[in-house]
Protein backbone atom coordinates (compact mmCIF):
# COMPACT_ATOMS: atom_id res chain seq x y z
CA UNK A 1 0.00 0.00 0.00
CA UNK A 2 1.63 3.11 -0.91
CA UNK A 3 1.68 5.41 2.03
CA UNK A 4 -0.37 8.68 2.72
CA UNK A 5 1.75 11.61 3.83
CA UNK A 6 0.39 14.94 5.01
CA UNK A 7 1.89 18.18 3.66
CA UNK A 8 2.32 21.63 4.56
CA UNK A 9 1.62 24.64 2.77
CA UNK A 10 1.63 28.77 3.29
CA UNK A 11 -1.84 30.42 3.50
CA UNK A 12 -0.65 33.70 2.30
CA UNK A 13 0.81 36.26 3.33
CA UNK A 14 -1.28 37.39 -0.12
CA UNK A 15 -4.42 35.89 0.51
CA UNK A 16 -7.12 38.33 0.79
CA UNK A 17 -8.69 37.40 4.40
CA UNK A 18 -5.23 37.30 5.38
CA UNK A 19 -5.16 41.27 5.41
CA UNK A 20 -1.70 41.19 3.66
CA UNK A 21 0.17 40.37 6.60
CA UNK A 22 -0.62 36.77 7.96
CA UNK A 23 1.55 33.91 7.28
CA UNK A 24 -0.44 30.63 8.43
CA UNK A 25 1.23 27.27 7.85
CA UNK A 26 -0.82 24.82 7.03
CA UNK A 27 -0.42 20.71 7.94
CA UNK A 28 -3.06 19.40 5.52
CA UNK A 29 -5.05 15.94 5.36
CA UNK A 30 -6.39 16.12 2.04
CA UNK A 31 -7.99 18.97 2.47
CA UNK A 32 -8.52 18.56 5.87
CA UNK A 33 -6.84 21.03 8.54
CA UNK A 34 -4.45 18.65 10.45
CA UNK A 35 -2.81 21.91 12.26
CA UNK A 36 -2.68 25.98 11.50
CA UNK A 37 0.60 27.46 12.71
CA UNK A 38 0.16 31.22 12.59
CA UNK A 39 3.21 33.33 11.92
CA UNK A 40 2.98 36.82 12.74
CA UNK A 41 5.47 39.65 13.12
CA UNK A 42 5.32 40.84 9.95
CA UNK A 43 4.25 44.40 10.37
CA UNK A 44 6.40 45.10 13.49
CA UNK A 45 6.40 48.97 13.29
CA UNK A 46 7.35 49.04 17.22
CA UNK A 47 4.61 51.34 18.21
CA UNK A 48 5.06 50.42 22.14
CA UNK A 49 9.05 51.51 22.20
CA UNK A 50 8.00 54.83 19.97
CA UNK A 51 5.69 55.86 22.33
CA UNK A 52 8.19 55.83 25.17
CA UNK A 53 10.97 58.03 23.10
CA UNK A 54 8.06 60.95 22.55
CA UNK A 55 6.61 63.05 24.82
CA UNK A 56 2.98 61.76 25.71
CA UNK A 57 0.78 63.91 23.23
CA UNK A 58 2.92 62.94 20.46
CA UNK A 59 1.51 59.33 20.54
CA UNK A 60 -1.79 59.94 20.31
CA UNK A 61 -1.44 59.62 16.72
CA UNK A 62 0.41 56.21 16.74
CA UNK A 63 -2.77 54.66 18.65
CA UNK A 64 -4.40 55.48 15.39
CA UNK A 65 -2.38 53.37 13.06
CA UNK A 66 -3.20 50.26 15.33
CA UNK A 67 -6.08 48.69 14.78
CA UNK A 68 -6.77 51.16 11.72
CA UNK A 69 -10.14 50.56 11.57
CA UNK A 70 -11.08 51.06 15.02
CA UNK A 71 -8.95 54.33 15.53
CA UNK A 72 -11.01 56.51 18.18
CA UNK A 73 -11.02 53.61 20.29
CA UNK A 74 -7.46 53.21 20.39
CA UNK A 75 -7.00 56.46 21.39
CA UNK A 76 -9.49 56.36 24.00
CA UNK A 77 -7.36 53.62 26.00
CA UNK A 78 -4.21 55.30 25.68
CA UNK A 79 -5.53 58.71 26.83
CA UNK A 80 -7.44 57.10 29.79
CA UNK A 81 -4.39 55.72 30.91
CA UNK A 82 -2.93 59.58 30.71
CA UNK A 83 -5.81 60.21 32.71
CA UNK A 84 -5.53 57.93 35.67
CA UNK A 85 -1.77 58.46 35.86
CA UNK A 86 -2.55 62.31 36.12
CA UNK A 87 -5.89 62.18 38.46
CA UNK A 88 -7.83 64.10 35.56
CA UNK A 89 -11.07 63.62 34.14
CA UNK A 90 -12.38 65.88 30.89
CA UNK A 91 -16.01 67.67 31.01
CA UNK A 92 -19.18 65.91 30.85
CA UNK A 93 -19.14 67.03 27.57
CA UNK A 94 -15.92 65.56 26.17
CA UNK A 95 -16.90 62.01 27.63
CA UNK A 96 -20.41 62.43 25.57
CA UNK A 97 -18.48 63.05 22.63
CA UNK A 98 -16.01 60.05 22.97
CA UNK A 99 -18.90 57.94 23.66
CA UNK A 100 -20.88 59.03 20.61
CA UNK A 101 -17.28 58.71 18.55
CA UNK A 102 -16.53 55.36 20.28
CA UNK A 103 -19.80 54.07 18.67
CA UNK A 104 -19.44 55.64 15.62
CA UNK A 105 -16.00 53.61 15.02
CA UNK A 106 -17.78 50.62 16.51
CA UNK A 107 -20.13 50.81 12.99
CA UNK A 108 -17.12 51.66 11.43
CA UNK A 109 -15.57 48.56 12.04
CA UNK A 110 -18.02 46.09 11.86
CA UNK A 111 -19.12 47.31 7.82
CA UNK A 112 -15.92 47.00 7.25
CA UNK A 113 -15.80 43.01 8.24
CA UNK A 114 -19.12 42.81 7.14
CA UNK A 115 -18.54 43.38 3.90
CA UNK A 116 -14.75 41.67 3.58
CA UNK A 117 -15.88 38.99 5.49
CA UNK A 118 -19.34 38.54 2.57
CA UNK A 119 -16.42 39.08 0.15
CA UNK A 120 -14.36 36.95 1.44
CA UNK A 121 -16.81 33.83 1.36
CA UNK A 122 -18.09 34.96 -2.09
CA UNK A 123 -21.07 37.39 -1.71
CA UNK A 124 -19.89 40.83 -3.29
CA UNK A 125 -23.45 43.02 -3.08
CA UNK A 126 -22.61 43.54 0.85
CA UNK A 127 -19.06 45.15 0.08
CA UNK A 128 -20.58 47.89 -1.84
CA UNK A 129 -22.88 48.69 0.37
CA UNK A 130 -21.28 48.88 3.62
CA UNK A 131 -18.94 50.51 2.07
CA UNK A 132 -21.28 53.51 1.00
CA UNK A 133 -22.55 53.77 4.59
CA UNK A 134 -18.86 54.23 5.92
CA UNK A 135 -18.36 56.89 3.43
CA UNK A 136 -21.00 59.00 5.53
CA UNK A 137 -19.12 58.06 8.97
CA UNK A 138 -15.91 59.12 7.88
CA UNK A 139 -17.63 62.54 6.72
CA UNK A 140 -18.00 62.90 10.54
CA UNK A 141 -14.46 61.69 11.32
CA UNK A 142 -13.33 64.19 8.97
CA UNK A 143 -15.76 67.29 10.07
CA UNK A 144 -14.46 66.72 14.01
CA UNK A 145 -11.08 66.09 13.14
CA UNK A 146 -9.50 67.59 9.75
CA UNK A 147 -8.67 63.25 8.67
CA UNK A 148 -11.04 60.89 7.26
CA UNK A 149 -9.16 57.95 9.12
CA UNK A 150 -6.04 58.79 11.55
CA UNK A 151 -7.87 61.55 13.71
CA UNK A 152 -5.90 62.15 16.70
CA UNK A 153 -8.89 63.60 17.63
CA UNK A 154 -9.24 62.58 21.76
CA UNK A 155 -6.60 64.52 24.03
CA UNK A 156 -5.59 64.37 28.13
CA UNK A 157 -8.79 66.31 29.72
CA UNK A 158 -10.98 66.43 26.68
CA UNK A 159 -11.42 66.35 22.96
CA UNK A 160 -9.42 68.66 20.46
CA UNK A 161 -12.61 70.86 19.43
CA UNK A 162 -16.11 71.35 19.67
CA UNK A 163 -18.57 69.54 17.32
CA UNK A 164 -18.90 71.80 13.92
CA UNK A 165 -21.95 73.50 13.34
CA UNK A 166 -21.80 73.16 10.25
CA UNK A 167 -21.56 70.07 8.42
CA UNK A 168 -19.12 70.00 4.87
CA UNK A 169 -21.00 69.69 1.54
CA UNK A 170 -20.36 67.39 -1.36
CA UNK A 171 -18.78 69.11 -3.51
CA UNK A 172 -19.85 68.96 -7.73
CA UNK A 173 -17.77 66.70 -10.30
CA UNK A 174 -18.25 65.77 -13.48
CA UNK A 175 -19.68 62.38 -11.19
CA UNK A 176 -21.69 64.27 -8.92
CA UNK A 177 -24.09 67.06 -9.72
CA UNK A 178 -27.51 67.60 -10.40
CA UNK A 179 -30.50 65.24 -8.88
CA UNK A 180 -27.35 62.90 -7.38
CA UNK A 181 -25.70 65.75 -5.90
CA UNK A 182 -28.87 66.97 -4.41
CA UNK A 183 -29.67 63.65 -2.69
CA UNK A 184 -26.46 63.43 -1.11
CA UNK A 185 -26.51 66.93 0.47
CA UNK A 186 -29.99 66.66 1.73
CA UNK A 187 -28.56 65.64 5.06
CA UNK A 188 -25.81 68.24 5.19
CA UNK A 189 -27.50 71.69 5.76
CA UNK A 190 -27.09 71.71 9.35
CA UNK A 191 -24.84 70.54 12.13
CA UNK A 192 -22.88 67.57 12.80
CA UNK A 193 -25.38 66.43 15.39
CA UNK A 194 -28.15 66.85 12.40
CA UNK A 195 -26.71 64.81 9.74
CA UNK A 196 -26.38 61.79 12.47
CA UNK A 197 -29.47 62.42 13.79
CA UNK A 198 -30.78 61.89 10.08
CA UNK A 199 -28.46 58.81 9.50
CA UNK A 200 -28.97 56.74 12.24
CA UNK A 201 -32.55 56.92 11.32
CA UNK A 202 -31.92 55.94 8.08
CA UNK A 203 -28.98 53.31 9.48
CA UNK A 204 -32.07 50.94 10.97
CA UNK A 205 -33.45 50.39 7.54
CA UNK A 206 -29.63 49.50 6.09
CA UNK A 207 -28.79 47.12 8.77
CA UNK A 208 -32.34 45.38 8.09
CA UNK A 209 -30.91 45.36 4.34
CA UNK A 210 -27.67 43.59 4.81
CA UNK A 211 -29.77 40.56 6.83
CA UNK A 212 -32.13 40.04 4.14
CA UNK A 213 -29.07 39.54 1.81
CA UNK A 214 -26.92 37.09 4.14
CA UNK A 215 -29.31 36.07 7.50
CA UNK A 216 -31.43 33.26 6.08
CA UNK A 217 -28.77 32.91 2.66
CA UNK A 218 -28.20 29.06 1.95
CA UNK A 219 -24.85 29.82 1.27
CA UNK A 220 -23.70 32.15 3.86
CA UNK A 221 -25.12 29.86 6.50
CA UNK A 222 -23.37 26.92 4.53
CA UNK A 223 -20.06 28.21 4.88
CA UNK A 224 -20.54 29.93 8.77
CA UNK A 225 -22.59 27.39 10.60
CA UNK A 226 -20.67 25.21 12.82
CA UNK A 227 -17.55 26.47 11.95
CA UNK A 228 -14.80 27.44 14.23
CA UNK A 229 -17.39 26.65 17.10
CA UNK A 230 -15.84 27.84 21.20
CA UNK A 231 -17.67 26.72 23.92
CA UNK A 232 -18.06 29.49 26.72
CA UNK A 233 -15.55 27.66 28.98
CA UNK A 234 -12.83 27.40 26.00
CA UNK A 235 -13.59 31.30 24.80
CA UNK A 236 -12.56 32.57 28.19
CA UNK A 237 -9.34 30.04 29.10
CA UNK A 238 -7.99 31.33 25.54
CA UNK A 239 -8.72 34.95 26.54
CA UNK A 240 -11.40 36.00 23.84
CA UNK A 241 -12.95 39.54 24.13
CA UNK A 242 -15.79 41.59 22.29
CA UNK A 243 -17.79 39.89 19.61
CA UNK A 244 -15.95 36.03 20.13
CA UNK A 245 -16.65 35.98 23.39
CA UNK A 246 -20.12 37.51 23.44
CA UNK A 247 -20.48 34.91 20.32
CA UNK A 248 -19.75 31.91 22.59
CA UNK A 249 -22.52 33.15 24.97
CA UNK A 250 -20.85 35.21 27.43
CA UNK A 251 -22.42 38.17 28.13
CA UNK A 252 -19.01 40.29 28.87
CA UNK A 253 -18.76 44.05 27.93
CA UNK A 254 -16.71 46.67 29.67
CA UNK A 255 -19.02 49.15 28.84
CA UNK A 256 -21.71 47.64 30.97
CA UNK A 257 -19.23 45.75 33.95
CA UNK A 258 -16.91 48.54 34.01
CA UNK A 259 -18.43 51.69 32.43
CA UNK A 260 -16.29 54.61 30.97
CA UNK A 261 -17.13 57.84 29.61
CA UNK A 262 -20.85 58.03 29.46
CA UNK A 263 -21.94 55.10 29.03
CA UNK A 264 -23.19 54.44 32.92
CA UNK A 265 -25.76 56.74 31.19
CA UNK A 266 -26.83 54.87 28.33
CA UNK A 267 -29.67 52.12 27.40
CA UNK A 268 -28.79 49.75 25.47
CA UNK A 269 -28.23 45.85 25.59
CA UNK A 270 -25.13 43.14 25.12
CA UNK A 271 -26.21 40.45 22.38
CA UNK A 272 -24.93 37.18 22.81
CA UNK A 273 -24.65 34.02 20.59
CA UNK A 274 -25.67 30.46 21.69
CA UNK A 275 -23.35 28.03 19.98
CA UNK A 276 -19.91 30.16 19.09
CA UNK A 277 -19.71 29.56 15.89
CA UNK A 278 -19.03 31.71 12.63
CA UNK A 279 -22.66 32.67 12.01
CA UNK A 280 -23.17 33.14 15.50
CA UNK A 281 -20.50 35.94 15.41
CA UNK A 282 -21.65 37.54 12.76
CA UNK A 283 -25.43 38.06 14.17
CA UNK A 284 -23.53 39.19 17.06
CA UNK A 285 -21.64 42.08 15.35
CA UNK A 286 -24.97 42.79 12.78
CA UNK A 287 -27.12 43.38 16.53
CA UNK A 288 -23.91 45.58 17.81
CA UNK A 289 -24.60 48.18 14.92
CA UNK A 290 -28.03 48.67 16.47
CA UNK A 291 -27.10 49.10 20.08
CA UNK A 292 -24.52 51.54 18.70
CA UNK A 293 -27.18 53.29 16.81
CA UNK A 294 -29.36 53.40 19.76
CA UNK A 295 -26.47 55.00 21.60
CA UNK A 296 -25.30 57.25 19.13
CA UNK A 297 -28.88 58.75 19.12
CA UNK A 298 -29.05 59.35 23.09
CA UNK A 299 -25.54 61.03 22.69
CA UNK A 300 -27.11 63.69 19.93
CA UNK A 301 -30.33 64.53 22.46
CA UNK A 302 -28.05 64.89 25.23
CA UNK A 303 -25.54 67.14 23.56
CA UNK A 304 -28.45 69.32 21.69
CA UNK A 305 -29.31 69.81 25.32
CA UNK A 306 -26.05 70.32 26.99
CA UNK A 307 -23.61 72.72 25.65
CA UNK A 308 -20.06 72.86 27.77
CA UNK A 309 -16.43 73.20 27.54
CA UNK A 310 -14.73 69.77 25.64
CA UNK A 311 -11.70 70.28 27.12
CA UNK A 312 -10.35 71.16 30.41
CA UNK A 313 -8.96 74.91 31.05
CA UNK A 314 -5.37 73.62 32.78
CA UNK A 315 -3.24 75.15 30.07
CA UNK A 316 -0.25 72.74 31.47
CA UNK A 317 -1.87 69.87 29.88
CA UNK A 318 -4.03 71.91 27.65
CA UNK A 319 -2.84 74.55 24.86
CA UNK A 320 -4.86 78.17 25.16
CA UNK A 321 -7.16 79.02 22.13
CA UNK A 322 -5.12 80.99 19.77
CA UNK A 323 -6.65 83.69 20.58
CA UNK A 324 -5.13 84.09 24.05
CA UNK A 325 -1.94 82.79 22.48
CA UNK A 326 -1.57 85.81 20.69
CA UNK A 327 -2.68 88.21 23.08
CA UNK A 328 -1.62 87.25 26.08
CA UNK A 329 2.55 86.10 26.58
CA UNK A 330 2.06 83.52 29.50
CA UNK A 331 -0.45 81.74 27.43
CA UNK A 332 2.23 81.73 24.38
CA UNK A 333 4.56 80.73 26.98
CA UNK A 334 2.50 77.62 27.79
CA UNK A 335 1.68 77.01 24.29
CA UNK A 336 5.38 76.71 23.26
CA UNK A 337 6.36 74.94 26.33
CA UNK A 338 3.36 72.41 25.54
CA UNK A 339 4.31 71.60 21.96
CA UNK A 340 7.78 71.40 22.90
CA UNK A 341 8.69 69.05 25.32
CA UNK A 342 5.03 68.48 26.35
CA UNK A 343 4.18 67.87 30.16
CA UNK A 344 5.34 65.70 33.09
CA UNK A 345 3.17 63.13 34.51
CA UNK A 346 3.57 62.04 38.31
CA UNK A 347 5.30 58.69 38.77
CA UNK A 348 2.85 55.29 39.05
CA UNK A 349 1.46 52.91 36.74
CA UNK A 350 -2.30 52.15 35.50
CA UNK A 351 -3.90 50.17 32.97
CA UNK A 352 -6.51 51.46 31.25
CA UNK A 353 -9.28 49.24 28.78
CA UNK A 354 -12.36 50.26 26.48
CA UNK A 355 -14.48 47.77 24.92
CA UNK A 356 -13.42 48.16 21.05
CA UNK A 357 -15.16 47.24 18.42
CA UNK A 358 -12.94 43.94 18.51
CA UNK A 359 -12.83 43.52 21.53
CA UNK A 360 -10.78 44.45 25.14
CA UNK A 361 -8.60 47.21 23.91
CA UNK A 362 -5.94 47.99 27.08
CA UNK A 363 -2.85 50.31 27.33
CA UNK A 364 -0.62 49.51 30.80
CA UNK A 365 1.67 52.52 31.30
CA UNK A 366 4.29 53.16 33.63
CA UNK A 367 5.23 56.81 33.93
CA UNK A 368 8.99 58.09 35.85
CA UNK A 369 7.98 61.25 36.28
CA UNK A 370 8.91 62.50 32.64
CA UNK A 371 7.68 64.12 29.81
CA UNK A 372 7.41 60.85 27.77
CA UNK A 373 6.23 57.60 28.98
CA UNK A 374 8.98 55.04 30.38
CA UNK A 375 7.15 51.63 29.88
CA UNK A 376 3.82 51.22 27.33
CA UNK A 377 2.33 47.81 26.52
CA UNK A 378 -1.01 47.32 24.60
CA UNK A 379 -3.61 44.49 25.05
CA UNK A 380 -4.51 43.88 21.64
CA UNK A 381 -7.81 41.53 21.07
CA UNK A 382 -6.33 40.40 17.96
CA UNK A 383 -4.00 38.72 19.09
CA UNK A 384 -5.34 36.31 22.12
CA UNK A 385 -7.88 35.34 18.94
CA UNK A 386 -5.05 34.59 16.73
CA UNK A 387 -3.58 32.79 18.99
CA UNK A 388 -6.55 30.07 18.70
CA UNK A 389 -6.67 29.59 15.16
CA UNK A 390 -5.13 26.42 15.61
CA UNK A 391 -8.03 24.86 18.18
CA UNK A 392 -10.27 26.61 16.06
CA UNK A 393 -9.23 24.92 12.29
CA UNK A 394 -8.49 21.46 13.54
CA UNK A 395 -10.86 19.01 11.37
CA UNK A 396 -12.12 22.21 9.20
CA UNK A 397 -12.15 22.14 5.65
CA UNK A 398 -9.34 24.23 3.45
CA UNK A 399 -11.96 26.90 2.44
CA UNK A 400 -13.13 27.22 6.31
CA UNK A 401 -9.37 28.92 6.96
CA UNK A 402 -10.73 31.69 5.22
CA UNK A 403 -14.36 32.00 7.36
CA UNK A 404 -11.96 31.57 10.60
CA UNK A 405 -9.70 34.69 10.02
CA UNK A 406 -12.63 36.84 8.99
CA UNK A 407 -15.06 35.68 11.53
CA UNK A 408 -11.70 36.80 14.12
CA UNK A 409 -11.68 40.28 12.67
CA UNK A 410 -7.85 40.48 12.59
CA UNK A 411 -5.92 43.96 12.04
CA UNK A 412 -2.51 43.08 12.17
CA UNK A 413 -1.63 47.04 13.05
CA UNK A 414 -2.13 46.06 16.80
CA UNK A 415 -1.32 42.03 16.87
CA UNK A 416 2.12 42.99 15.42
CA UNK A 417 2.37 46.45 17.20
Amino acid sequence: MSEIRNFTMNFGPQHPAAHGVLRLILELNGETVERADPHVGLLHRATEKLAESKPYNQSIGYMDRLDYVSMMCNEHAYVLAIEQLMGIEAPRRAQYIRTMFDEITRILNHLMWLGSNALDLGAMSVFLYAFRERENLMDCYEAVSGARMHATYYRPGGVYRDLPDKMPKVAESRWRKGKDLERMNKWREGSLLDFLDQFTEDFYTKVDDYETLLTDNRIWKQRTVGIGAVSPERALQLGFTGPMLRGSGVAWDLRKKRAYAAYDQMNFDIPVGSNGDCYDRYLVRIEEMRQSTHIIRQCVDWLRANPGPVMLRNFKISPPTREEMKDDMEAMIHHFKLFTEGYCVPAGETYASVEAPKGEFGCYMVSDGANKPFRVHLRAPGFAHLSAMNEMAQGHMLADIAALIATQDIVFGEIDR
